[in-house]
């Protein structure tokens, strides 16, 4: 039986719902932010990889459902957006600005460090869609000559540290509005960040849904500007 699986072509797509289901189940039970369950489902798909001596190419082909199923989750998120409409439309110029400065300043503070660090251009530019979904950001990468998988890693890494430091740092910080924590987590952490942000409550997941979109256009029209000025 278990031949039969790892020769399916969903075996990917199977295996990875089920470890999700089980990372799930850990972070329940521990109640740790470092347990995040996209983390743990990571680890232990590569744990499981290289265990069974499975060629990630065969891997990736078996799991394309998942990145098929991606832009349709992402559509899904407007739902709470929509219930607070009216909400978003009392606070639109504060929302506005806010994921302005913090799209803006996730795609500045990328060219300074990486200026710093003296990254070649095209590292860059991979880095800088980092804070949106992977669904535009890979289309950003493209088209401005990144490299994309290396951005789909840094746009994963970004959600999931998010993430993990979200709830401590609202504590430390004592942010405890609705709307700020949503903004926040959507305009740094994109569509995991949302996954987040409705742990909290509906008007935190309808403006982190918001702010999805909104980073989304900031940086798709930013990072070919910055990159042919700076870069």
């Amino acid at each position: 039986m278990t031949e039969t699986l790892i020769t399916s072509q969903y075996f990917g797509f199977v295996i990875s719902i089920f470890l999700y289901l089980i990372a799930v189940q850990i972070k329940a039970k521990l109640k740790l932010p470092v347990f995040n369950p996209l983390l743990l489902t990571c680890i232990m798909v590569i744990g499981l990889l290289l265990i069974l001596n499975i060629p990630y190419t065969d891997y990736k082909e078996s799991a394309d459902l998942l990145s098929y199923l991606l832009t349709p989750a992402t559509v899904c998120l407007a739902i709470p957006m929509y219930r607070q409409l009216k909400l978003l439309r009392q606070n639109l110029p504060a929302i506005l600005s806010s994921v302005l400065i913090g799209s803006m300043g996730s795609i500045v503070t990328i060219l300074i460090m990486g200026k710093l660090l003296q990254l070649e251009s095209q590292h860059i530019i991979t880095l800088l869609p980092k804070s949106i979904t992977t669904a535009i950001g890979m289309g950003v990468s493209e088209e401005a000559g990144g490299i994309v998988t290396l951005t789909v890693i840094s746009i994963v890494i970004t959600g999931i540290f998010g993430t993990i430091i979200a709830e401590p740092l609202f504590k430390l910080l004592k942010i405890s509005h609705p709307i700020a924590r949503g903004l926040a987590l959507g305009t740094a952490s994109h569509a995991i960040g949302t996954a987040k942000a409705l742990e909290f409550g509906e008007i935190e997941g309808a403006m982190s849904s918001l702010s999805i979109v909104l980073a989304g256009v900031i940086t798709v029209c930013a990072v070919p500007v910055v990159s042919s000025l700076f870069l």
